[in-house]
């Protein structure tokens, strides 16, 4: 196989790339014997005629797609490792030649790893951070842990008001017929969720138990259901129960019984120290992230669209995978939230952008003061998983492979050059 490399404009590059006439035949019969059981030949049991009268027949071509199926992935492979270019795109393929006793030649025009060259990248200078923790924010955090440790009672002396939890049935209809999803028994809603139609929750205000009320909404023009967005319907409701939630009182006590400390005093100041913790590690991390805007603003580099549009598929997978580990697929999501594939990566294209020059002036850091992630710097790491995991170590390096230590270690020596910035950084 051979593969010649001509290089283009913005990082791009046409590989041609050429396959032994030996290896096409040898592709093509594999696919005459994988096709030939589909193909009925007169006069033939089925799966026994020549491949030379099914070539006859429909033609030399007619397990060509099949061979390049099995001769394409390997090539392509082949190529890039031959090559030494690193590709950081999906190849657009086209065959230029496909005939038996034939070389197989194809093109792939591919985008090529940019460079970036550096402007300034020590003492960039940045705004210091402000870190404060406010007593409105202890407060609400030891509001969280009253909602949490609440008590639900009913009650039955009044009517539904906001903040209610209520137990219900209800029954829709549009110009009087039910319609699909619209009625319900024993359905648990909390007044002011905003968890149904706009306008329903609010009607149920004062409403009494066993009481029977009907309420007029109309569904939003953007609503997922189609056949309902944008029209009116009523709802025949009725109220079986009324709850609500009964918060601890904030003292001593309730200090006692969601900490590890006995006055209300130190469980306060333990909040204190936790939020100051997390405001410096966000502070960090704000610091980080506008160091390396400003190398990128002072660096130059270009960047191919189709890396663009590579990172933004990347992305779209790997938001499949987390909605997945919830038990959604991506298809449903974009249903219910009326988003599309191509908006979804419209969406985050700028952020696939800040990725890849991100990361490219890092690398670019890294290069120009040798930072290397040694030995010693990848056992710590691999530690660090271990205990973040709950795994035995051993168990942590038996799963890794020289490519996942690659990675592990590339993505060292990008922190390191984070770490080097950071630090060379001047606040102002």
């Amino acid at each position: 196989m051979s593969v010649q490399v001509e290089k283009q404009e913005k990082n791009m590059a046409k590989l041609t790339i050429e396959v032994s006439a030996e290896k096409v035949e040898k592709a093509i019969q594999s696919a005459y014997q994988k096709e030939r059981k589909h193909i009925n030949i007169p006069g033939f049991r089925k799966g026994k005629a020549p491949r030379q009268l099914i070539e006859k027949m429909y033609g030399k071509e007619v397990f060509y797609n099949e061979a390049l199926d099995n001769l394409l992935p390997t090539a392509y492979a082949e190529a890039l490792e031959e090559c030494e270019e690193e590709v950081v795109s999906r190849p657009k393929i086209s065959i230029e030649q496909m005939e038996s006793g034939k070389a197989l030649i194809f093109t792939a025009s591919v985008a090529l790893k940019p460079e970036a060259i550096l402007g300034e990248y020590k003492g960039v200078q940045v705004e210091k951070p402000v870190i404060e923790v406010l007593d409105a924010e202890i407060e609400a955090e030891i509001t969280k842990e009253r909602e949490a440790n609440a008590r639900t009672i009913t009650v039955d002396d009044r009517a539904v008001m906001d903040g209610d939890m209520i137990i219900l049935d209800y029954a829709g209809s549009v110009d009087g017929v039910p319609f699909e999803g619209g009625t319900a028994t024993n359905q648990e809603l909390t007044i002011g969720s905003k968890r149904f139609i706009p306008g329903f929750e609010e009607q149920l205000i004062g409403a009494a138990i066993d009481e029977e009320r009907e309420i007029q909404v109309t569904f939003p023009e953007e609503y997922h259901a189609k056949d309902l967005a944008g029209k009116e319907a009523v709802f025949k409701c009725l109220i079986h129960e009324i709850k609500v939630k009964e918060l601890p009182e904030v003292d001593d006590e309730f200090a006692q019984e969601v900490s590890e400390f006995d006055t209300l005093d130190a469980y306060k100041e333990d909040i204190k120290e936790k939020l100051f913790k997390d405001k410096e590690a966000e502070a960090k991390r704000a610091k980080e992230d506008a160091v390396i805007q400003k190398i990128i603003e002072g660096a130059s580099m270009e960047i191919p669209d189709a890396m663009i549009d590579f990172q933004t598929e990347q992305m779209l997978e790997e938001f499949g995978q987390r909605i997945q580990m919830q038990g959604m697929s991506i298809e449903q999501y974009f249903q219910i939230t009326g988003m599309t594939e191509e908006n979804y990566k419209e969406q985050v294209k700028p952020r696939a952008k800040q990725n890849i020059e991100s990361r490219l002036v890092l690398e670019a850091v890294a290069k120009a003061e040798n930072l290397e992630a040694t030995d010693e710097d990848l056992e710590a790491e691999m530690v660090r998983m271990a205990d973040m995991y709950k795994m035995e170590l051993d168990k942590v390096k038996e799963m890794m492979g020289d490519f996942q230590k690659d990675e592990i270690k590339k993505d060292i020596v990008l922190q390191k050059a984070i770490d080097l910035v950071t630090q060379a950084a001047v606040e102002a």
